[in-house]
């Protein structure tokens, strides 16, 4: 198993895909956390807010590198498709499920390390933008929870991502399968029924780097509903990998 974990490393970190996610991931949190800060200055000024609110809003605007995350997992799985490479990754890693289980480990270590990534940059975000603005950084327990959150959902979207692409089975299908659940689909049925949506996995995310919501779960039952979403496609990912040609 440490030759097929070892192989699938090697392959998340073939070609610029990696560094254009995490580009795009980067410069979105960063423009938004620069948004937040710019903004509280007047904020807190006013009285409208405090230093500690708007640190950790910064913090908690690097949220959005989970979607990269989740990409990068479903690009991991599906790129063999399209290229044809499949049948000889299976054979090579000794069985389709030694190749499922390799590519959701390697899916969540990047997912971490992309996780790790933001909160280092979300701190030097929140220690250095305030002061550009004239007000003083107050770092609080809350934002290291909110720091903590950031770090959890990017360690859970990528096997998210990967275990998608196992089933979707199709590059494009999968990155606009994983984004238009994230920024479209999920929010809507949140605006729609919020009382129901707060199980799906993009909402559930949320609870865990402290959205805010009343609406939302806790952190510890929104932990335990995307294990089962993660559960529920893994068995879906296995049972259809399993019964159909991997060609």
């Amino acid at each position: 198993m440490r030759n097929v974990i070892s192989g699938e490393w090697m392959k998340a970190w073939t070609g610029r895909t990696w560094l254009i996610l995490a580009s795009a991931g980067i410069f979105m949190s960063l423009l938004t956390s620069f948004g937040y800060a710019s903004q509280g200055d007047e904020a807190v000024a006013a009285g409208r807010t405090t230093a500690a609110a708007v640190t950790a809003d910064i913090v908690q605007a690097w949220m959005m590198t989970f979607l990269m995350s989740a990409v990068a997992g479903g690009i991991l799985v599906t790129r063999e498709y399209t290229s044809g490479a499949i049948a000889r990754s299976v054979l090579l890693s000794g069985g389709r499920l030694r190749l499922l289980s390799g590519k959701a480990l390697v899916a969540t270590a990047v997912g971490v390390l992309n996780g790790l990534l933001a909160i280092g940059l979300a701190a030097a975000c929140a220690f250095l933008l305030p002061g550009h603005f004239g007000y003083d950084t107050d770092w609080t327990g809350h934002t290291t929870r909110i720091a903590l959150g950031v770090l959890a959902v990017n360690a859970i979207a990528a096997p998210w991502g990967a275990l998608l692409g196992w089933i979707i089975r199709n590059q494009l299908a999968t990155v606009v399968t994983v984004m238009a659940t994230t920024l479209l689909v999920d929010p809507g049925v949140q605006e729609l029924a919020p009382k129901a949506a707060k199980y799906l996995p993009t909402i559930a995310m949320s609870s865990v780097y402290l959205d805010g919501k009343p609406e939302l779960l806790s952190v510890p039952l929104a932990l335990a509903v995307l294990a089962g979403w993660l559960a529920a496609a893994g068995l879906t990912a296995r049972k259809l990998l399993l019964s159909r040609d991997v060609i």
